[in-house]
């Protein structure tokens, strides 16, 4: 008897440990984090919204985001404004208005540099169009100071045309950009098609240029990362080629981690949004891409605060080298958000 116990226990044993870890890990990359601070508030009757930092040649920081008056709508009356300071900590100074339109909104941008030139990548939608479609555009300088120029390919991703799987492609918004190993140019976004008939998904895709300024053709198997099968969003991608590695930031809009951990979810308890820690995924071509671990944390996990939509990811870099990590957030006060220090982060 004693001996069947044995058994039957080792069996139990041995299949417990075999049972498959789904757990998603918090990554390298999140754990190097130290809070910061919340910044750049916004001036009276105006919100502003998804910090895109970056240093010019004397390391003074620059940092382009979206300004959106309180009676108006991200949607239609969006510009894209321009402020300087020595060091995240601010203080900051207002610049000037990059790009503004009676009959276009401009939102959400990233900025990146290539040699001696800056590339600046954002949502551009006519005004009077639907939400939904919305489109991507890409201006060029010299100088962080401008001017700048919009490429003569605008829109140079647009609401229109097929994804890999012969979807018809409703919308292309927050881009990010990146100089690939081969030379070329990348724009990895937000994508959503009319696949699932009236429900409407946030995936990533990517397109792909020779030029910075562009034409721009869709990657012929898009969506790249996509749980729209699910019933899933992800959105705010902001990737990077660090080490011979591609990565992506992306926020967990609707629970992706809880679905890959194969937990139960109650979708009437599930909050659309960044209501919940970002992910990261690695790649080394770009393309495909594997499990996520998680990417950053949410304000109330890194300061005890009431828990706000935390959101479009960014890095400040600095010699090659990221230093801070930017994030957007909704909360009761006026900031546009906040960063957390990337404090000796070593990629597995």
């Amino acid at each position: 008897m004693k001996f069947k116990i044995l058994v039957l226990l080792g069996i139990v044993v041995f299949f417990s440990s075999c049972k498959k870890d789904l757990s998603i890990k918090e990554s390298a990359f999140s754990k190097s984090h130290v809070p910061g601070d919340y910044i750049l508030d916004a001036p009276e009757n105006w919100w502003q919204w998804c910090m895109a930092p970056i240093y010019d040649t004397s390391n003074k920081l620059h940092v382009f985001m979206s300004a959106i008056p309180n009676d108006g709508s991200w949607t239609k009356d969006s510009k894209i404004v321009h402020y300087t300071a020595k060091s995240p900590e601010g203080p900051y100074t207002f610049v000037d208005t990059i790009f503004a339109s009676k009959t276009h909104t401009y939102h959400n941008p990233q900025v990146s540099q290539v040699n001696n030139t800056y590339v600046l990548v954002y949502l551009l939608k006519n005004r009077e169009t639907p939400g939904i479609n919305q489109e991507i555009g890409i201006a060029t300088s010299k100088s962080l100071d401008g001017p700048w120029t919009e490429s003569p390919h605008n829109p140079i991703i647009k609401a229109s045309g097929k994804q890999g799987d012969g979807a018809n492609i409703v919308h292309a918004s927050n881009p990010t950009f990146v100089k690939d190993k081969d030379g070329k140019f990348r724009i990895y976004y937000k994508s959503i098609t009319d696949a699932y008939g009236s429900e409407r998904h946030r995936e990533i895709s990517l397109a792909l240029s020779d030029n910075i300024e562009g034409p721009y053709e869709n990657y012929s198997e898009n969506p790249l990362i996509s749980y729209a099968d699910k019933g899933l969003d992800i959105e705010d991608c902001y990737a990077f080629l660090y080490k011979d590695s591609y990565y992506m930031i992306v926020e967990d809009r609707k629970g992706i981690k809880e679905m890959l951990e194969g937990k139960i979810r109650d979708d009437g308890l599930i909050k659309p949004g960044g209501w919940r820690p970002g992910l990261i995924y690695k790649s080394e071509d770009g393309i495909n891409w594997g499990r996520p671990e998680i990417g950053y944390k949410t304000n109330e996990q890194y300061f005890g605060d009431k828990l706000a939509r935390t959101e479009r990811p960014h890095i400040l870099w600095k010699n090659g080298e990221p230093e801070y990590l930017f994030l957007a957030c909704h909360d009761e006060d006026p900031s546009a958000g906040f960063f957390v220090k990337i404090d000796g982060w070593i990629p597995n």
